[in-house]
């Protein structure tokens, strides 16, 4: 594909607002464009994901995880939340998680999220929660875009907070 052409499907997605068709290209534009366009690439992904934010809250509603969409935006909001909880601005990332906690009817994506908010107001660091809380091969195994399986370390952690 053309530089020229991933530029108007880009373009495109974008005046769809359609997230999913972004991660589908995600793949093309590492390997069309440059790394100083990239950062653009991503950040156009998180401002419609913050749009469908503002909406599904001012709309009252949750999102639906098996919608496509609903899916890429969770997605795009976790990624968002895990850069701030990796440059160590846990507060901002706690505050994402505990929302993103409740945003879907998705018992598995909430727990999960609530480990990763109760472990962020814990002031526990990335590191810490990946090495201690997370059960990174779990994960893996289950092959969910978020941290979805946790240590027994977790549940004390979950104990300790109620």
């Amino acid at each position: 594909m053309s530089v020229e052409d991933l530029k108007n499907k880009v373009l495109e997605a974008q005046k769809n607002s359609d997230i999913a068709s972004l991660y589908v290209l995600e793949q093309e534009a590492h390997d069309t464009f440059d790394e100083d366009t990239m950062p653009g690439f991503y950040a156009n992904i998180l401002d419609l994901a913050l749009e469908k934010l503002t909406d599904t809250l001012e709309a009252h509603r949750v999102m639906d995880i098996g919608e496509v969409q609903d899916f890429a935006t969770l997605r795009a909001l976790y990624e968002y939340a895990m850069e701030y909880y990796h440059s160590g601005n846990i507060s901002d990332a706690s505050a994402l998680f505990e929302v993103l906690s409740g945003l879907t009817k998705d018992e598995q994506f909430s727990s999960a999220l609530k480990f990763h908010w109760i472990a962020s107001l814990e002031n526990i660091n990335l590191d810490d929660f990946m090495n201690k809380i997370a059960d990174m091969d779990a994960t893996q195994n289950a092959g969910t875009f978020y941290i979805s399986a946790f240590t027994k370390e977790a549940q004390d952690l979950l104990k300790k907070s109620k």
